[in-house]
């Protein structure tokens, strides 16, 4: 099973400029959140991105204003309120470029949270963000305790019968092995067989990577999933050599590899994949409760700062243009419930 190869030619590796200090993959493990983070101080009708970033980003002060047109789709209950409360699956470690606590150590930045704020911006909202391990994310969903989750969230068929999503970002998957290996994945699960890969639980490579070790297992081939707390102890892993490789969001490897070059244990990107599967370019969604009424106003203000520039820009400050779409959709074709 070959993926198309257009596939291989995404192994190009996002270019992060920066030294940032702490190395984490927000892997998220034991319940609880937090209310760390919550509130921006950007001037009216600004949003600045990359702040607090330790130079992960490129810190960019952009103008958005409310859009009435588009925040008169809301339902009323967020009307009222004023505020978005948007939910980010970060807890225990963070997950840099795309959500980790800042450099006053207190505050959530990070590529999904400054989305986040901008989106907010369109909608006349005050953005308030709340941390959750990445179960708890969908529980704070359910309950209403947060309007959305902006947090690399894949839409899949199957979360569709839960939630309702509006498109961002094109989701890719990474295999990161450490540089001196020479194992390569071209997107042919058989490459898998011997070996041992790291994933983050409850997440949509680990259900991918599951269905590749059942396809093995009926050929009569192992491939051992092993599961850790947060990313330090899944680089350890790696650099010790307990597990071969680590499957997980292209972003976060991307900028992982940028950070270890020249170090005893410098990793590289061994093969990538569409998080959507073999034929179907997988895509990172806002999501938000089932008939909430929130995707088609969350599309269309991301529709509005794609189409005068604030998305291009965001995307360019945190060294993600690559994974740039062309317009967000509402409840867009996801990841089969087959996969196939």
């Amino acid at each position: 099973m070959r993926t198309h190869l257009s596939r291989r030619s995404l192994i190009r590796g996002l270019t992060a400029a920066t030294t940032v200090t702490a190395l984490a993959g927000g892997l998220a493990a034991c319940g609880g959140d937090s209310d760390a983070a919550t509130r921006t101080t950007d001037s009216a009708g600004t949003v600045t991105v990359g702040r607090l970033s330790n130079g992960a980003a490129k810190e960019t002060t952009l103008k958005v204003a409310e859009v009435k047109a588009i925040s008169a789709e809301l339902p009323d209950a967020v009307k009222k309120s004023g505020k978005l409360v948007i939910g980010s699956g970060t807890l225990p470690s963070g997950s840099p470029p795309l959500g980790f606590v800042g450099s006053d150590q207190k505050t959530l930045t990070g590529s999904e949270t400054d989305l986040a704020r901008l989106v907010a911006a369109v909608l006349g909202l005050e953005p308030e963000v709340k941390r959750f391990t990445w179960e708890n994310l969908f529980v704070g969903i359910d309950s209403g305790k947060v309007n959305v989750g902006f947090s690399n969230i894949t839409d899949t068929e199957e979360r569709k019968q839960k939630y309702e999503f509006a498109s961002y970002r094109k989701d890719d998957l990474a295999f990161e092995t450490l540089k001196t290996s020479k194992w390569t994945f071209d997107g042919d699960y058989e490459a898998l067989a011997g070996k041992t890969v790291s994933v983050g639980a409850g997440t949509n490579q680990e259900r991918i990577l599951l269905e590749w070790q059942a396809k093995l297992k009926k050929e009569g081939k192992k491939l051992t999933i092993k599961y850790f707390q947060d990313s330090p102890s899944i680089y350890l892993a790696l650099g010790s050599g307990k597990i071969d490789a680590y499957l997980g969001p292209s972003p976060n490897s991307s900028y992982h590899v940028t950070q270890t070059a020249g170090t005893p244990n410098a990793t590289r990107i061994a093969g990538q994949y569409s998080g959507a599967g073999e034929t179907l370019q997988g895509l990172i969604a806002a999501t938000a409760k089932k008939d909430s009424g929130l995707a088609k106003p969350l599309a269309d203000a991301i529709n509005h700062l794609i189409d005068n520039g604030q998305y291009a820009k965001w995307l360019a400050a945190w060294n993600l243009s690559n994974d740039a779409v062309s317009k967000s959709e509402v409840n867009p074709p996801g990841l089969p419930l087959d996969n196939s």
